[in-house]
């Protein structure tokens, strides 16, 4: 995933804002309501000068005292109006907006948690975490104050045009002359500052990946005393996140410097204009006084344009990386196909270097089965952004695991043992071939329930910010009681949580980094048993136990895999006795099949790969 991104010339920033409705919809009418004041608290302010107008030519003209503090006691309530509804439109806005952000942030996560594990494999987490956090805070500061007050002020410059045109129309035109310029240059701050903020929001992605990086792998970082290393790296991306937040200030400050200079001009050539028209009488000092307070209130709507439009891009390009996101298609629920009737018979397929005797039947090597247990049936599986090229991760797997049987899976790193497990719980999805659970294809099982079918340990044990007891029922997703969760517990020999501060209320902290990597390791393999599941997968479950606590969790697990038809992935002859038969997986195929004591006989591969553990464990 590319954490750097080209505007392209025919993005549309209107396009982009517009695809905020569906989350604006439900707040229409307050967002309706609040423009709609602001624009009279804006227009009250043009009203002031006409009242100036009155009161210069009427009672200061007449010298009449009691006219004058009526005048300013206009004056002084059109400013208390103006500043209330401002105040109100700002309290009207608060509340919804805040809901619509969450709304929004609610549903990117909820996005994120369906999204397929490829999705995941190539987006950065800070890039994730930069759309759910900077992003969305720019989103709900344009909904509260760029969308309204583009249209306030727009409608507050085209009144004043007219009121300053009614007044004198030489004057208002010299006032009006600048508008054509700022225009075009409006045109193209715009495409320059679009761009640079895309830039800037994903290096700030990039940037939070790194600090989370670091924070995750610290002990990593001063083991190796690296720190300065990341630091470096960290001060590259800061160098060039200010390089890009310096670039927006120029073009902003550039833009700003124009907008407010063209109508101090302009105002200034009108008031020398309109002094010479006072002193020859065509023009009443009134009107000059009015004229020039609508002109002087209408230097922050205007000011303010390049302002707004800076936010409205930074708005747009934030809408376009949360839809990113947002627009990557989910784990879809494939329609129903037919499954195979589980009485079925299929033909089991030939292995190279399985002995015919070993599979399941007396009358030879095609004898027919039942279609029961976990089977993998020409199962062919490609990285959906590997090369077309390439040859596949995996490639014609033929695997029966019979009903209540416990299958090895072993092979040498990199040959697809962690793979092959994962296309079980369809964390991917199957390129060729298919996968049944009893006879029914997995890709036409709706995934919650073939979660609740299939439990898996992973390799690299993952805890979450949670209790010990919120860890390990998260295997039934929260609905096991404390037998069920005493049990499981057991069959870890997970019995060092009772020596925490508040036992299996204990909060593990993130990741789990408060313990060992054993304790973490029979934490998840407790989870994996919790639920009792029906087919459980196990990826190298016992690598980081000692001897003496791997020997009593296996004698545990072989309790618990007798009531459980299981796929495990080993590296140790430990590990193997475990199973009935082994798989050897060799290149991305299934290249023998047999016990271990056959494999190891037979299989010269499969006896090297053994040929590392203790000797007493090959002959046991």
């Amino acid at each position: 995933m590319p954490t750097t991104h080209t505007t392209s010339d025919d993005r549309s920033v209107v396009r982009s804002l517009l695809r905020l409705w569906p989350y604006v919809r439900p707040v229409r009418a307050r967002l309706f309501t609040a423009a709609v004041i602001a624009i009279i608290a804006s227009c009250l302010s043009l009203v002031i000068p006409l009242v100036l107008k009155w009161l210069v030519d009427g009672p200061v003209a007449d010298r009449d005292t009691s006219g004058v503090w009526l005048g300013a006691l206009y004056v002084l309530l059109l400013g208390i109006a103006e500043a209330v509804l401002f105040g109100f439109r700002r309290w009207m806005v608060a509340r919804p907006l805040a809901g619509v952000e969450a709304e929004m942030r609610a549903d990117l996560f909820r996005h994120l948690q369906r999204l397929p594990v490829a999705f995941h494999d190539r987006w950065p987490s800070g890039q994730l975490l930069s759309r759910g956090t900077t992003d969305l805070m720019l989103v709900r500061m344009f909904l509260a104050f760029p969308l309204t007050f583009l249209l306030v002020n727009g409608v507050t410059i085209l009144a004043g045009a007219v009121i300053l045109l009614a007044q004198d129309w030489a004057l208002g035109l010299i006032l009006l002359v600048p508008a054509a310029p700022l225009m075009v240059l409006l045109s193209l701050f715009e495409k320059r500052f679009s761009s640079a903020a895309r830039t800037a929001q994903d290096q700030v992605g990039d940037l939070t990946t790194v600090v989370e990086e670091s924070v995750l792998g610290i002990r990593v970082i001063k083991g190796f005393g690296r720190h300065r290393t990341q630091a470096a790296a960290f001060r590259a991306l800061a160098e060039r996140l200010r390089g890009t937040e310096l670039l927006k200030a120029r073009l902003l400050a550039g833009i700003w410097a124009v907008i407010m200079a063209a109508p101090e001009l302009a105002i200034g050539a009108a008031l020398v204009l309109g002094t010479f028209q006072v002193s020859d009488g065509a023009l009443s000092a009134g009107t000059l006084v009015a004229f020039l307070s609508i002109a002087l209130a209408l230097r922050w709507p205007i000011e303010s344009i390049g302002f707004l439009l800076a936010m409205s891009q930074e708005a747009a390009t934030a809408t376009d990386r949360f839809f990113e996101v947002l627009d990557a298609q989910e784990e879809h629920e494939e329609p129903e196909v037919r499954a195979k009737p589980e009485a079925e018979a299929i033909e089991e397929p030939e292995v190279p270097g399985t002995r015919a005797g070993e599979r399941g039947a007396q009358a030879g090597a095609t004898t027919a089965r039942p279609a029961g247990g976990l089977v993998f049936d020409a199962v062919e599986f490609r990285y959906p952004d590997a090369d077309p090229a390439s040859p596949p991760a995996l490639e014609r797997i033929d695997l029966q695991v019979r009903p209540g049987e416990t299958m090895a899976l072993v092979g040498a790193t990199g040959s697809g043992k962690t793979t092959l497990t994962a296309l079980v719980p369809r964390l991917y999805e199957v390129t060729g071939g298919r996968i049944t659970l009893d006879g029914r294809d997995i890709a036409a099982m709706p995934r919650d329930e073939l979660r609740r079918l299939v439990s898996m340990a992973f390799e690299e044990p993952t805890l979450f910010s949670a209790s010990v007891a919120e860890n390990v029922l998260m295997g039934t997703g929260g609905e096991a009681g404390d037998e069920q969760l005493r049990r499981a517990l057991e069959v870890a020999q997970a019995d060092f949580v009772d020596a925490l501060p508040q036992g299996v209320h204990t909060e593990v902290g993130e990741q789990g980094l408060s313990l060992s990597g054993g304790q973490r390791q029979r934490l998840a393999l407790a989870r994996a048993v919790v639920g009792e599941p029906r087919f459980l997968v196990l990826d190298d479950p016992l690598s980081a136990l000692d001897v003496h606590t791997e020997a009593l969790v296996e004698a545990a697990l072989r309790r618990v895999l007798r009531d459980t038809t299981a796929l495990v992935v080993a590296h140790r002859p430990s590990t193997v006795l475990l199973a009935d038969r082994v798989a050897l997986l060799s290149g991305g195929r299934i290249t023998a099949v047999g016990t271990h004591h056959e494999l190891l006989r037979d299989n010269a591969e499969y006896a090297w790969l053994m040929s590392g553990s203790h000797a007493e464990e090959h002959v046991r």
